[in-house]
C-alpha cells in the first residue's frame, strides 16, 4: 500500500469518517480505485448517536451549497435547521438569537442510517468506494491520514434522553457548568442531548454534567426527561507546519483543521478531504489550498481561544449582551457571531503573539512540524461542591446504568491514558 499519485495504483486512505469518506467520494467518483480503513467496526461507531451542529456563519456560503459544489448530497443523512437558538448568559438571563437565514444545522453522528457518517458511507458505497472496517494499517502505508484525534486538548460529556418536549435548541455560556467553554441542549424529534464542554482538565467531571443538566431541569421545567445513555468525545487541536508529507495528506483532526475556540469542525474536516482529493486528481495543491483557505480561520480560532482562556463569566455576559445589541441594530443574529470567527488583521497578529506559548512540539508527528494544544489544568475557581439538584442527578443515571445505561467514552480505545483519569465520568 504505497502512496502514490499514478493513477494506476489504489489510493489508501486512513479513517472511515467524514474527512476521509469526503476524499474517497470525491477520488471515486473521478474513477480512482480506493480502499478506506478503519479499527472500527463501521462509520460513525465513535459517536454513539450523539448531536452535533453544523455552525453556518464563519463564513458567506451556505455549508449545503458547498457540499454540493464538491459532489457531495447533503440530503443523504437527516439535518434539522434551526434559526432561533436559545442563548443563555451565565446570570441565567436567556435571550433569543435570530436569523432569517440558518443558524445551525443539528445532525446526528453515529451508525443508524439517518446520521451524517451513514449518509456518507452510503455516498461512498455507491461511488465504487472500498469500505474496510475493523482494519488496522500503517500511517506511512496511507496517501490520505484521516484517523482522528490523538491527543487531547479539551473534552464534552453529554447524556441522550428521551423527551416529550418540541424541538430545541440552547447555547449557554457558562464557566462554572462548562470551564473556558459552553453547554447546550439540543432536542430533536423526542430524543434530546444535554451536553457540557471542559476545556480545563478537571477531576470528578461527572459533576459538571450533573451539574449541567440539573440546571437545564430547573430552567426548562417541561423536559420530561428520561436518561437512556451518556456519550462522549475529545477535541486534539493542533497546528502543524506541513499538512502534506512524504506523499501523504493529513486532512481533519489528523491536520488539526479544526475550531479552537468552540471546537466546530466538521465543515472544515469535509473541506479538507476534499482539497486533498482534488490535489491527488491533479486539481489543486493541497498544501497552498490549505493555507489559504482553511488555515485563516484555525488561526482565527486559537486567538479567539487564547482570549477564552483568560476570560469567565463577566467577560461571557459582555459577550452576549453585545450579540443581543447587535441583533437588535441589525435584525440578524448571525452577524455579530460572525464577525468573531472571521479573520482581522488584529486576530492575525495575536496568533503569531500567542500560538508559541499555547502549542507544544508534539515529538510523534512523523517530521510535520505539529504543534498541539495541551488539556489546560483546573483553576481553583473550577472546585465546587454539587448541589443538591445535581447529586440528585447522578442518582437517577446510577440506577439507570445499574438498569443498562451505559457510558460510550469509556470505551473509546483511542481515548489516551491521561484523558480517561482526567475525565472519567463514570468515577
Amino acid at each position: 500500500m504505497t502512496a502514490s499519485t499514478e493513477t494506476s495504483e489504489p489510493i489508501h486512505v486512513m479513517g472511515a469518517g467524514l474527512s476521509g469518506l469526503a476524499a474517497a467520494i470525491v477520488l471515486a467518483k473521478a474513477g480512482r480505485e480506493v480502499h478506506v480503513h478503519d479499527i472500527r467496526d463501521d462509520s460513525g461507531s465513535r459517536f454513539d448517536g450523539d448531536f452535533q451542529a453544523l455552525e453556518n456563519w464563519s463564513m458567506d456560503d451556505d455549508f449545503f451549497d458547498q457540499l454540493a459544489s464538491w459532489g457531495l448530497d447533503a440530503s443523504s443523512f437527516k439535518a434539522t435547521t434551526f434559526d432561533t437558538v436559545d442563548l443563555i448568559h451565565p446570570d441565567d438571563v436567556i435571550t433569543q438569537a435570530k436569523t432569517g437565514g440558518v443558524a445551525y444545522r443539528i445532525v446526528e453522528r453515529g451508525t443508524s442510517d439517518h446520521t451524517i457518517d451513514q449518509g456518507f458511507k452510503r455516498q461512498a458505497l455507491d461511488a465504487g468506494v472500498h469500505l474496510h472496517y475493523k482494519s488496522r494499517v500503517k500511517e506511512e502505508d496511507c496517501t490520505i491520514i484521516a484517523c482522528g484525534p490523538k491527543g487531547t486538548s479539551a473534552v464534552a460529556y453529554g447524556e441522550i434522553f428521551s423527551t416529550d418536549h418540541p424541538n430545541h435548541i440552547a447555547f449557554q455560556l457558562n464557566d462554572k457548568l462548562a470551564p473556558g467553554s459552553y453547554s447546550y441542549l439540543i432536542i430533536i424529534d423526542g430524543v434530546g442531548l444535554i451536553c457540557t464542554c471542559l476545556w480545563r482538565k478537571q477531576r470528578k467531571s461527572e459533576r459538571f454534567l450533573n451539574e449541567t443538566i440539573a440546571w437545564y431541569e430547573e430552567h426548562y421545567p417541561n423536559l420530561n426527561r428520561q436518561p437512556i445513555k451518556r456519550v462522549g468525545g475529545k477535541g486534539d487541536f493542533t497546528i502543524n507546519r506541513r499538512y502534506k508529507q512524504d506523499g501523504r495528506y493529513y486532512v481533519g483532526e489528523s491536520g488539526g483543521l479544526q475550531d479552537f475556540m468552540w471546537g466546530f469542525g466538521m465543515r472544515m474536516a469535509v473541506w479538507s478531504g476534499v482539497l486533498a482529493a482534488r490535489d491527488l486528481l491533479g486539481q489543486g495543491d493541497y498544501e497552498r489550498d490549505v493555507r489559504q483557505k482553511l488555515m485563516p480561520y484555525v488561526r482565527t480560532s486559537v486567538a479567539n481561544r487564547w482570549l477564552m482562556n483568560r476570560v469567565g463569566d463577566r467577560t461571557f455576559k459582555r459577550m452576549c449582551t453585545a450579540w443581543m445589541n447587535d441583533q437588535a441594530k441589525r435584525g440578524d443574529g448571525l452577524v455579530w457571531i460572525g464577525k468573531l470567527f472571521r479573520p482581522t488583521m488584529f486576530k492575525r497578529v495575536l496568533y503569531r503573539v500567542v500560538s508559541p506559548f499555547m502549542l507544544r512540539n508534539d515529538p510523534k508527528a512523523m517530521g510535520r512540524g505539529v504543534r498541539r494544544m495541551p488539556f489546560r489544568p483546573a483553576l481553583k475557581r473550577d472546585v465546587w461542591q454539587p448541589s443538591a439538584a445535581a447529586q440528585a442527578v447522578g442518582q437517577q443515571w446510577d440506577a439507570v446504568r445499574r438498569g443498562g445505561g451505559h457510558v460510550s467514552f469509556a470505551d473509546d480505545q483511542e481515548s489516551d491514558k491521561a484523558s480517561q483519569e482526567a475525565s472519567a465520568i463514570s468515577s
